[in-house]
């Protein structure tokens, strides 16, 4: 990012092909929309761009991207439920969480309840899962699993204290062991891999 602060294209452009795909999955999972999350792709890296000549070294660069990446994800966000009269994320409501996996649970079998699923079942209803969490759950899930980020770089990213980003994983990893456990009954609650482009039990 030195480079890049010195206006050099090239350290730019290897700089997006880096991060370029974390930032787009951390999105898509974010805001639940893969051409949204395009967009916001590349308003993150405008953004960088334009902040290039005053980027202080002061964190590691992936914090200070994806703590843009966060801001973008939530003024979209809150864009969003402005244009709605009543706006209810997924996740809010056990109700409609609870729904929303048997969904997918009843398409893969068709009888419930269900504990047969091959593998690509198993990550869809995974991924379903992960957006029934609040935003701000599923991001700092994200963070940790994909991006492996400590508290304090996750608390940063979210402007958050360290304390509270580990209620909020605790919350998180509850609400989504509670939303899979009852189809993974004898074993424990799939959950995201850092290893892997999609999320897969």
């Amino acid at each position: 990012m030195v480079r890049v602060s010195q206006d050099d294209a090239e350290a730019y452009q290897r700089l997006l092909l880096i991060y370029q795909p974390r930032i787009m999955r951390l999105l898509q999972h974010t805001v639940g929309s893969s051409p949204l999350a395009e967009d916001l792709t590349q308003d993150v890296f405008l953004r960088v761009w334009r902040a290039r000549r005053t980027y202080q070294p002061t964190a590691r660069f992936s914090t200070w991207i994806f703590h843009i990446a966060h801001n973008v994800a939530s003024n979209a966000i809150r864009d969003r439920s402005r244009k709605r009269e009543v706006q209810t994320w997924p996740g809010e409501s056990d109700s409609t969480s609870v729904r929303t996996v048997d969904q997918v649970a009843y398409a893969s079998t068709g009888a419930m309840p269900v504990r047969n699923f091959d593998k690509a079942e198993r990550a869809e209803l995974v991924q379903t899962a992960l957006q029934a969490l609040s935003p701000r759950q599923r991001t700092a899930l994200l963070l940790s699993k994909f991006e492996d980020l400590s508290y304090e770089e996750i608390g940063q990213a979210m402007e958050m204290s360290i304390p509270a980003v580990k209620s909020l994983l605790s919350r998180a990893r509850v609400n989504l062991r509670n939303l899979l456990q009852p189809y993974f009954p004898e074993e424990h609650s799939p959950a995201p891999h850092s290893d892997s482009e999609s999320i897969e039990p």
